[in-house]
């Protein structure tokens, strides 16, 4: 268990020995498995869904700009991905990829991201995303880590959870 005396274990409300990183409001990654189960699969489904979405949204974007948008094109499927990520993580903390999959992101303090940190979190997301080596960074980080974090999530303490039960 901890290498620390008993008697300096940090325990949650339940008298639970908990680890400093579990300190933080987010769902233990083994008391609290469940959330955690599956989620790197799903995240990539999600990940494939929210492709074709946003495929859509600049296919639509093309020609109401009456195909100048070519022009620019590389410009304009960052900002309608950063648009489409943003607005959805801000309003309801996953985007419908992840709504589809039954996952959500959560900040740090295990509340549903701010428009702020969604922001935050899509800049990055997409700044890693324009490079293969930030697409296998963050395939290796979920792979690794506990919690299942992408190097988003690494940077901002965020983590993607399987949405619980209204």
């Amino acid at each position: 268990m901890s290498s620390l005396p008993r008697s300096r274990v940090p325990r949650d409300a339940r008298g639970t020995e908990t680890h400093e990183r579990d300190i933080m409001a987010l769902p233990n990654p083994i008391h609290d498995a469940a959330f955690y189960a599956g989620v790197p699969l799903r995240r990539a489904i999600a990940f494939m869904v929210d492709v074709v979405i946003i495929g859509a949204l600049v296919l639509a974007a093309l020609v109401l700009t009456l195909g100048i948008g070519f022009f620019i094109f590389p410009l304009l499927v960052m900002a309608v991905s950063f648009a489409y990520r943003w607005l959805t993580l801000s309003a309801r903390s996953a985007t419908f990829g992840m709504l589809f999959m039954g996952i959500e992101l959560r900040g740090a303090t295990g509340q549903p991201l701010s428009p702020t940190e969604a922001a935050f979190h899509t800049g990055i997301f997409i700044a890693l995303m324009v490079s293969i080596i930030g697409w296998i960074g963050t395939v290796i980080a979920m792979l690794a880590t506990e919690r299942h974090q992408g190097l988003p999530d690494l940077l901002l303490g965020t983590v993607a959870i399987n949405r619980p039960a209204d």
